[in-house]
């Protein structure tokens, strides 16, 4: 039985999938970990998204595509949407600038009962309004 269930923002996946040896944070440490313990790692298509958009190549992109293939693939749907844009209200009126794709993952988060694994700092202020829960060094 898996330990994690865990959303993988882009920001890890960037670090992990560098040319050069992946940096020593404890985020990508996290998902090798995760990974080879079999805990559930997922995803959504705006990750994938945002990962073919920033590495070039037909090399980088078929090792993206691949590796994505094993992950399921989780779908908003129309109630994801509303939630997200009231999250991203509620952030913004309580100081917390939260954009759009950010919001619409910490809301696929919540509804899933996902710990989010990012280096995004952006989630902490989003976490201060609402029950966002942030993968953090020293979990399993």
């Amino acid at each position: 039985m898996p330990l994690l269930s865990l959303f993988v923002d882009t920001s890890v996946w960037s670090l992990a999938w560098r040319r050069d040896a992946p940096p020593a944070v404890p985020e990508v440490a996290a998902l090798v970990r995760a990974l080879e313990r079999g805990d559930s790692v997922l995803t959504t298509g705006l990750v994938l998204q945002e990962l073919l958009q920033g590495f070039t190549g037909p090399r980088s992109r078929e090792l993206i595509l691949e590796k994505f293939s094993a992950l399921p693939l989780l779908v908003p749907d129309r109630d994801d949407h509303v939630a997200a844009a009231a999250l991203r209200n509620t952030c913004r009126r309580g100081g917390s600038q939260v954009g759009t794709i950010d919001a619409l993952i910490a809301q696929l988060c919540v509804r899933h009962s996902l710990t989010l694994l990012t280096t995004d700092q952006d989630f902490n202020g989003m976490a201060r309004h609402a029950p966002i829960r942030l993968w953090r060094s020293g979990f399993p």
